[in-house]
């Protein structure tokens, strides 16, 4: 092939790689048509708006055999279905800690009455803790703030300001434990928000982090909470992405197999109706066609019963009149006094209007009575033709 060619080909089958909808061209029918005959799974997108004939080429085969088939390829799909789909890694940005896993921090009693004394006692070990905070030494800190919470356990900015010092100590667990606290307290707490979001971006929970460090920034913006935000934003985004992703891949996974459970489904259908309609047809050309003259055949028995005789009261007697056939010649048709009750109620002759021997060689006769010489040497055939033309004979 011609290496232009060749790169066309690549090209195009690229393009329906990423973008199946392309086969749902018209002109491109024949193609789609190809890829099925090759047995191929083609997604959704592939049929939508597209025609009728790729849609329901499994119900056009009416041949049994071929409907057996493509049931039993149904069934194979269905078996050995596609593989599981297996989530790739996702790519993203900055460090995460370990949880720290030291035993929680002292909480203070809610139900303790807060003084003025105490709150002032309280207020006073928070000073301290913001001084030693500024000369670094964090343990100190979280020493004076532990004892501020105590005495004033109501107070959501005590707690909060706790959770930022874990925060700079790196114990975003802790700090977690101290922002619920605080948020419990004051559900408008941004600092709250702020110390939680920082934990758990620390911990990689991106997605938490950032809907955290939002509400914070809606209640109190500040530039911490920016910058913090455009380091957790991007991985947030790329989680996202790679949720759609997947999303997708489930979604378009299903509707595949909801399609080969619908195609299964139709090709059964279509071969129960294939093979219930050859039973029919085989079974109606096994029945014997009747004598003419009598409706339908006397398969078991005159229809209806025939009350009054054959049907129409069979005038002037049987088709043709039998002219000059049978013995006796009864030229002009059966009598007109013959009493047909006579022939129904007769046992022996409508067990033998049911072997399809004697209906044959008596439909035989009366298409063409002369044909009689050739049955008169049959057993089966003689007898009944014989006691026919005795009750035909009239009143004996």
């Amino acid at each position: 092939m011609d290496e232009s060619k060749l790169n066309q080909l690549k090209q195009f089958v690229e393009q329906c790689k990423s973008d199946p909808s392309i086969l749902n061209d018209p002109s491109l029918s024949f193609f789609r048509d190809y890829l099925l005959s090759l047995g191929a799974q083609l997604p959704p997108s592939a049929y939508e708006h597209g025609d009728s004939k790729s849609k329901s080429f499994v119900v056009e085969e009416s041949d049994e055999d071929v409907a057996d088939t493509d049931v039993g390829k149904g069934n194979a799909d269905d078996e050995g279905e596609e593989d599981e789909i297996v989530e790739s890694d996702i790519e993203l940005e900055g460090e995460t800690l370990e949880p720290d896993n030291d035993p929680p921090q002292k909480m203070g009693d809610p139900s303790v009455e807060v003084t003025e004394d105490s709150r002032d006692a309280a207020q006073a070990a928070k000073a301290k803790a913001m001084e030693a905070m500024s000369e670094g030494n964090m343990e100190e800190a979280i020493e004076n703030l532990t004892e501020a919470i105590l005495l004033n356990p109501k107070s959501a900015i005590m707690y909060a300001t706790r959770a930022s010092v874990y925060v700079k100590m790196k114990k975003p667990n802790a700090a977690i434990r101290d922002a619920n606290a605080a948020l419990e307290i004051n559900p408008d707490s941004a600092k709250g928000y702020k110390t939680r979001g920082m934990a758990q971006a620390m911990l990689g929970q991106w997605e938490d982090a950032a809907k955290d460090l939002h509400l914070a920034s809606k209640l109190d913006y500040d530039e911490e909470i920016n910058a913090v935000l455009k380091k957790v934003g991007p991985n947030v985004h790329r989680i996202e992405e790679h949720r759609r992703k997947y999303e997708r891949l489930h979604k378009e996974r299903e509707e595949r197999k909801i399609e080969r459970e619908r195609r299964r489904r139709r090709a059964e259908a279509q071969a129960a109706y294939e093979k219930a309609k050859k039973q029919e047809q085989s079974s109606s050309s096994k029945k014997p066609e009747g004598m003419p003259g009598f409706s339908g055949g006397m398969p078991g028995g005159f229809p209806g019963g025939m009350p009054g005789g054959f049907p129409g009261g069979m005038p002037g007697g049987f088709p043709g009149g039998m002219p000059g056939g049978f013995p006796g010649s009864m030229p002009g048709g059966v009598p007109g006094n013959v009493d047909f009750s006579k022939i129904l109620n007769d046992p022996e002759l409508m067990a033998a209007f049911s072997d399809p021997e004697v209906m044959a060689a008596l439909q035989d006769v009366m298409k063409n009575p002369a044909n009689l010489a050739k049955h008169q040497a049959n057993p089966k055939v003689a007898p009944v033709i014989a006691k026919m033309m005795g009750k035909f004979g009239g009143p004996q």
